[in-house]
Formats: structure tokens, sequence, C-alpha cells
């Protein structure tokens, strides 16, 4: 079973309260997301392999470590997941980045494709699935699939803000993705939007509300 990963750092706690705030504009949202996009980085490439390269420094050589292989690449779920790209590039600059164009029908809540353009290596990566909100699970899920179909077998999804109800799904359906989430909410109202939760992320992105 894949493991949930909270990361429940100060500094993110901090700005995500400031997130969550109906008064907070566009503008400081924007740069909050990619702050913390970028301060979750952090932790979600904590394991990533490493080898030795033979370095000299202005005193001596020396045995450091190099990330082994740098074959990495970011995939942001559109709209919202592009909020998260900038953070995460500065962390990874090399990376490659993906788009998967996903919305949900207001109707049945369900995602629908509209979109996917990938690097075509992307099989040979490491891919960070990005989103802010995981709410029923169903963008995620859909996803996840369609980033495997491409031959993808090394991925985790990253987002802000998380309901059980979408922990679950994934978890049932991906069990061999890790989710890392700043944090966990109490669940989904009647219209599937999360509880407490931020609102619309892509809304409160560009100013669409």
């Amino acid at each position: 079973m894949s493991e949930l990963h909270i990361v429940n750092h100060p500094l993110v706690a901090h700005k995500l309260s400031i997130m969550r705030n109906q008064k907070t504009g566009s503008k400081d949202f924007r740069e909050l997301l990619e702050e913390i996009s970028m301060l979750m980085g952090y932790e979600l490439t904590r394991d990533l392999p490493l080898e030795p390269v033979e370095i000299e420094t202005p005193l001596a050589r020396m045995q450091a470590s190099t990330i082994s292989g740098k074959k990495l690449a970011i995939v942001p779920i559109l709209r919202a997941g592009l909020g998260m790209v900038d953070g995460l590039l500065r962390l990874l600059p090399v990376a490659k980045v993906g788009h998967i164009g996903l919305y949900r029908d207001p109707d049945t809540h369900l995602p629908v494709e509209y979109y996917c353009k990938l690097p075509p290596d992307i099989g040979e990566r490491r891919v960070i699935l990005a989103d802010p909100m995981l709410a029923t699970g169903g963008s995620a899920a859909d996803a996840l699939t369609l980033l495997k179909q491409h031959g993808c077998r090394k991925i985790r999804f990253m987002c802000l803000v998380a309901a059980p109800e979408g922990v679950r799904r994934v978890q049932s359906e991906h069990p061999d993705v890790d989710i890392f989430t700043a944090a966990l909410d109490q669940g989904l109202n009647d219209h599937a939007y999360i509880v407490p939760g931020l609102g619309d992320a892509g809304d409160r992105i560009f100013g669409t509300l």
C-alpha cells in the first residue's frame, strides 16, 4: 500500500494558513503556492539516489556525492497544478515538464481529459505529479493511469490539501504511488469540495473567481 506523507514543517503550516484565508488575493496565493511547493519538494526528494563523484575543492581532492541519473519530470494537472511547477523547478532545474489537462464535470464530478503532452522519455524518468487539491481522487487517479500507460513506473503525487476520500481512492487504484500533502482535511461537502479546504485553487491562482 502506498504511504501518505504529511509535510508538517512549521513554515509550510504557516504559509498554508495564509492561503486558506479567503482574504488572501491571487498574487499572494500564487507566491505562497510556489514557496510551499519548493519546501515540500525537499521532503519529496529526500531519498533520491546518490552516486560518488571525485571533485577538487580549493584545498584538496575529495569524494563527494551527486544525484544519480538526474532524470526527473514534473507533471502538473492543469490548470491549478501549474502553480506548483516553478517552486519545484527552483529545486530541480534540469527536470523536464509535461502537462495533463483534466477538468471536473460540474454535474457528475468526474474528471474529463482534454490534453496530454509529456516528454518523449517520460517512462525513464522519476515523475512528480502535482495538483494542489486531492478531493475525490478522480483526477489524480486518472492522471496516474495515463502516466503508467506512457511507461512511468516511479511516480509520486504531491498536493497541498487532501481529503480522506481522495487518499483512499488513490491508494486503492495506485497502491505503488506515495502521496505527499501539506494537510489532511476532514472531508468533502455535497459539491465534492474539500472542507475546510481553501476554495477552488485554480480560480484563486488565476483570479477567475
